[in-house]
């Protein structure tokens, strides 16, 4: 756990913190790549390049956004055939998905489904 993210989550006192931190379990587990950091000012996720960012902004739930860095990168092989029998993605473009989460029971619901999806696209994700 990184702890510029940890401090992060302590100052802003966030009214789904407990979300929050079952997701991050959920995608640190994903695979021993992964490290934490914070970008756009919010929990963020990379192994050689930024694939998973905390949406925190958002009413209802908790929100991650999938996607391959900052920018789109001409060549990079994109994503969008992921396999999702759950339909837990929220497709915003070919390289940028959006998956949503309302309270800790479909965290743990979908956990499964949810590093499924994480291994397929961490493939992607290139520097």
């Amino acid at each position: 756990m990184s702890q510029t993210a940890e401090a992060l989550l302590q100052d802003l006192a966030h009214p789904h913190d407990d979300v929050i931190r079952a997701v991050r379990d959920v995608i640190l587990s994903s695979d021993k790549a992964v490290q934490e950091g914070v970008k756009w000012n919010a929990p963020s996720y990379f192994t050689s390049e930024h694939f998973a960012t905390f949406h925190l902004r958002g009413k209802s739930g908790v929100q991650v956004v999938l996607h391959l860095g900052a920018k789109a990168r001409p060549g990079v092989d994109m994503p969008s055939n992921v396999s999702d029998p759950e339909k837990l993605l929220t497709w915003k473009g070919a390289d940028r998905a959006v998956l949503h989460f309302a309270d800790v029971a479909q965290v743990r619901r979908d956990k499964k489904a949810v590093l499924a999806i994480l291994k397929q696209w961490l493939p992607h994700v290139v520097a």
